[in-house]
This record gives structure tokens, C-alpha cells and sequence, in this order.
């Protein structure tokens, strides 16, 4: 039976949503075919193992004894005095939202450490937790986007005119931080004399964030995308009720006005924004789930973000029961087995055996300085 590391927690603002979704596919993926091993990123770093059975386990009461691990190759080794292997790792699904858990970074200690991922890889989550360079490859893609500045706190400190930004898009206007997600530090702000306030509060959080046109009257829309026997799937499109200018946190965790789904769209519009997602998913050779959101303004869809760890690993989009969701999960894993990213030649020149350093590229000659 092969073993699937379940990552969940690290160091950002969503570490206890990561938790939820974690724990949920801990619990979802036992007694299935794979065996499951929790593993859990504390916020103050490292990582954990233990007899974790649900999201009480890890509240301030917690009093479940959590085992320091950590990766040697494809093996989960139990830190301390008696390093001891505990299971070789098969498989990794990743379940951190934010921070160094979506941004690529556990991507590349699964990659270097050769554990095959059901998630998406380095680049695009790179790339895509940063909402700044998203609208640069949304442009590239010809997908829309709602007009917007980048700023920059050194520019900011430094007084770069952010009133006269928010001036060219015109009042009111969104500030966000660039790489943040759930909504935190997102303020709607509808005059000069707020925005400073706003600016600070989201420096706070990330040094990078955007000024962007507020919609009136917009409706928030998601649609996933994924890869089931090397096709591309990609889910119906939902809709997510808000009460407020902006789907807040407390709305899509906490006292949500719920959603409908499939959403009631226009046949063309749905098909539009299933367009986009599928291009986006495309476009970078990706691999495991992702979702993304967009702003619907009349016929008009302007792409949002793309969540490369949605919540609950949007197992709501492709199946309507647990039954359903914990399927999903099983056939990321296995299509994570099924077809691995292909391992190419790499060159050793033998350039370090030579007598003479004489390229353009580098020393003239070996001495000690090398």
C-alpha cells in the first residue's frame, strides 16, 4: 500500500484554514487505498507527525504529543537523539494555504528530496501567489483583468503618489496585499483621506500590494481545474454570495451567505470563464488542483486569482458528496503516480577536472582563489 504525506499548517495568516483542509483529506484518505501520514507545519517551523484525528488536535487544549520529522530523500525520519525512519513517502499532498506552503517553496523540498507531488509545482505557485505578476500573465494570456497599480512599500516610503493611482482608477478602489489570500488585509476604500490608512495596514502584512478598480454590483465566480488521466478536467462554474463590497473571511469561513452551483450564468459566460481557467491551467503544464476566481460584471468576467491550494482542494467543485470529494482526492494521487513529470538528461561537463579555466565565462587560470 503506497504512503501519502498530507501537508498541512506553516507560517501564514491562513495556517488554521490550511489545517481544516488538511485534516479533512487526512481523514477522508484513511482506510482508502493509500496510507496516510498527517504531517503537520508548525508556525514556528519544522515539521510534525502524531496521532492527529481532527482539528481539535491542534487547538492551544491540544494534548496530542506531536513527533519532530523530517525529509532524507523519499523517507519521513523522526528527529532527536535516535533518528528513526518512520515510512518512506510514495506520494504528497499539499494542503498549506499561504505563505511557504503555496508559494512554491514546499514544492521545491518535495522536487529536491525526489518525492513525486499530487500538487501543483514550483513555478506556477510562484508565480501565482503573487497577485502582481498574476495580472502580468493574465495580460500575456489575453485573459481580463480589473485595472490596477502595483505598490511597492520602499516606493511608498520612499513617496511614490499612491493617491494620485488611486485617482487614475477612480474612487472607491481595492487595496490588497500582493500575496495574501482569504480575503485578509483587503480593504475597500472610498476616498483620499482613508487610503493612507488602508496602504499601512496592508504593508503590515507583505511589502507588495495592488490598487485596483472596485466593480459595483460584481459577483464572485470560481471554476477549478485539474488532471485526471493526463486530460485536463475543469469543474462548472460556482458562484459565492457576499453581503459586503468584498467577499470577506468571515464570509467564506465563518457566517458565509452561501453560494449556487452550478452558477447561474449565461451558457456563453460560463463557458467564457471555463475558457480562461483551462487556458490558465494549460499554459504553465500544470499539475493537481487549482481554482480560479473572477469577477463577474455584467456579460464581462475579469479574472481575479489563481489559487494553486484552494480550500478544501476544491473537492466541492467535482463532487457533491464526501464520497464524491474523497474520489477526487484518490485520482489526484494516482494521477500523481500515474504520470510523473519526465526526468531529462542532465550534462557534467567535466570542466572541474581541467588545468586551465580559459572561457569568456570564467577564470583564466586555476589558482587558489578557486
Amino acid at each position: 500500500m503506497p504512503n501519502v504525506a498530507v501537508f498541512f499548517g506553516g507560517n501564514s495568516s491562513e495556517s488554521e484554514i490550511s489545517v481544516i483542509t488538511g485534516m479533512l483529506a487526512v481523514n477522508l484518505l484513511r482506510g482508502s487505498r493509500y496510507a496516510v501520514v498527517p504531517v503537520y507545519l508548525p508556525p514556528e517551523g519544522g515539521m510534525a507527525t502524531g496521532k492527529f484525528r481532527g482539528v481539535e488536535d491542534f487547538s492551544s487544549r491540544a494534548k496530542v504529543r506531536q513527533i519532530a520529522v523530517t525529509l532524507e530523500g523519499r523517507s519521513l525520519v523522526a528527529c532527536g537523539r535516535r533518528r528513526k525512519k518512520l515510512c518512506a513517502v510514495d506520494v504528497a499532498l499539499n494542503c498549506c494555504h499561504g505563505g511557504m506552503g503555496e508559494d512554491g517553496t514546499l514544492a521545491a523540498l518535495l522536487a529536491w528530496n525526489g518525492v513525486p507531488s499530487a500538487s501543483p509545482s514550483v513555478a506556477p505557485s510562484a508565480l501565482f501567489m503573487d497577485k502582481s505578476l498574476t495580472k502580468l500573465v493574465a495580460a500575456g494570456l489575453h485573459i481580463p483583468t480589473a485595472p490596477s497599480y502595483t505598490l511597492r512599500e520602499a516606493a511608498w516610503r520612499a513617496g511614490e503618489d499612491a493617491a494620485a493611482m488611486a485617482l487614475a482608477l477612480g474612487y472607491p478602489v481595492i487595496v490588497k496585499p500582493a500575496r495574501l489570500g482569504s480575503s485578509i488585509g483587503v480593504r475597500v476604500v472610498r476616498s483620499e483621506s482613508e487610503l493612507a490608512g488602508a496602504i499601512e495596514a496592508a504593508f503590515a502584512l507583505d511589502d507588495t500590494l495592488l490598487l485596483e478598480g472596485y466593480f459595483a454590483g460584481k459577483r464572485d465566480v470560481n471554476c477549478a481545474a485539474c488532471r485526471r488521466g493526463g486530460e485536463i478536467v475543469v469543474s462548472p462554474c460556482e458562484e459565492v454570495f457576499s453581503g459586503g463590497d468584498v467577499l470577506s473571511y468571515r464570509e467564506k469561513y465563518a457566517e458565509g451567505k452561501g453560494s449556487k452551483f452550478p452558477a447561474d450564468l449565461p451558457e456563453a459566460l460560463a463557458a467564457r470563464i471555463r475558457g480562461y481557467t483551462r487556458t490558465l491551467y494549460e499554459a504553465f503544464g500544470m499539475r493537481g488542483v487549482v481554482r480560479a476566481d473572477f469577477l463577474v460584471v455584467g456579460d464581462a468576467a475579469y479574472f481575479n486569482e489563481l489559487n494553486m491550494v484552494p480550500g478544501s482542494l476544491a473537492g466541492y467543485l467535482f463532487g457533491s458528496s464526501l464520497a464524491e470529494v474523497k474520489a477526487f482526492y484518490l485520482s489526484l494521487l494516482d494521477e500523481a503516480l500515474a504520470n510523473p513529470p519526465a526526468k531529462k538528461r542532465v550534462i557534467r561537463t567535466g570542466i572541474l577536472e581541467g588545468q586551465l579555466f580559459s572561457g569568456a565565462k570564467s577564470c583564466k587560470r586555476r589558482g587558489s582563489f578557486v
